[in-house]
């Protein structure tokens, strides 16, 4: 799905990310802000608290609920950034002993350096924050196992993507429309609606009515749900 990323560059940190700063959200985590985008890669109202509404508890956990027989599941995220959505998701499957197979696209590398300032090791268990930090470098390269899961990041464009396999749930955690209008294009919405299976959960923390219309185009069921704080609403939508 990529080319090979040599480790140490996503292990290191150096001027070229000087762009980027931890900063604590309402909930007491903390994310990361890109002044070159302009925007944080979670919300201000709390960075936690998104992930576990909007990708694993309307994502993962809706799914599950659907789909009560199986005891595993794949996942593909669309702007893997800090690792946070992953985190949480794979904390939650080990606990639940869900097999879990993630994928994540990439095109901007967070250094595993930046990551391990996150804090996020306070959420999850420790041997998977352990082993995570480890191998994040390594899993640009190739499928990585961790506790009960496995992890690969393909560091490219969205539309370069082309996975071997369709997934069961999708994460769309790209930024705003406003800063990354190229990721909710027509083209990029139907690109990575290709690889959800039939009757697969796409979820994102947005909801306009630009991507309503394009799902529904795709053939989706499409649906709003209770946003996370600070969000009167998100979106949701079943692959037809």
């Amino acid at each position: 799905m990529s080319g090979d990323v040599d480790p140490e560059s996503v292990q290191s940190s150096s001027n070229r990310y000087d762009h980027l700063k931890i900063v604590t959200t309402a909930d007491g985590s903390n994310t990361i802000y890109n002044s070159r985008v302009g925007e944080n890669y979670h919300s201000a109202n709390g960075a936690l608290q998104e992930s576990r509404h909007v990708f694993l508890n309307a994502g993962l956990k809706y799914f599950l609920e659907h789909y009560p027989e199986n005891n595993s599941v794949s996942i593909l995220e669309v702007g893997f950034g800090t690792g946070l959505n992953f985190l949480v998701t794979a904390d939650y499957c080990i606990k639940q002993h869900i097999k879990l197979n993630y994928t994540g696209i990439e095109a901007y590398p967070l250094t595993g350096d930046m990551i391990s300032q996150t804090g996020y090791q306070k959420y999850i268990a420790t041997d998977l924050w352990q082993e995570f930090i480890e191998g994040y470098g390594n899993a640009f390269n190739s499928s990585i196992r961790l506790p009960d899961c496995q992890l690969q990041i393909a560091h490219c464009q969205l539309l370069q993507c082309t996975p071997a396999h369709k997934f069961d749930i999708l994460y769309f955690d790209a930024f705003a429309a406003a800063h990354q209008p190229e990721m909710w294009n027509d083209e990029a919405i139907s690109h990575t609606m290709r690889f959800l299976k039939t009757g697969g959960v796409f979820v994102t923390y947005a909801i306009t009515g630009n991507l309503k219309r394009s799902l529904k185009a795709l053939g989706c069921k499409v649906e709003k749900v209770p946003g996370a704080a600070g969000k009167r609403e998100m979106l949701r939508a079943i692959a037809g």
